[in-house]
């Protein structure tokens, strides 16, 4: 029995899926993503920490020492947090997770 005839896809849409099975878009999105973490968060927060990606709504951001990220915690995360979403609401980031490690660059 043969397989059923495929018809062929949009050419957007072939595209869209090699962009994404390539990494393409990862590597502008990173790039973009570190851009808007500075802006965001000042040259000073953004000297210690850097974010790392966005999954399911959370900004996961590595924080490269413990009292750093006493202070996001304590001080800043909600004014970071309505920062993000009123400047850039496109990211649909619900919150903040900050992650201690040494490794921030």
């Amino acid at each position: 029995m043969s397989s059923p005839r495929r018809e062929p896809q949009p050419l957007a849409k072939a595209l869209s899926e090699l962009i994404a099975a390539r990494g393409f878009a990862r590597v502008r999105g990173k790039t973009q993503l570190n851009e808007i973490w500075r802006e965001v968060a000042g040259e000073h927060i953004a000297e210690f920490t850097k974010p790392i990606e966005v999954k399911r709504g959370v900004l996961h951001v590595s924080v490269s020492n413990s009292a750093m990220l006493g202070e996001l915690v304590s001080f800043h995360q909600m004014n970071l947090l309505a920062e993000l979403t009123s400047k850039h609401a496109d990211l649909k980031i619900k919150s903040l997770k900050f992650k201690l490690s040494t490794k921030t660059s």
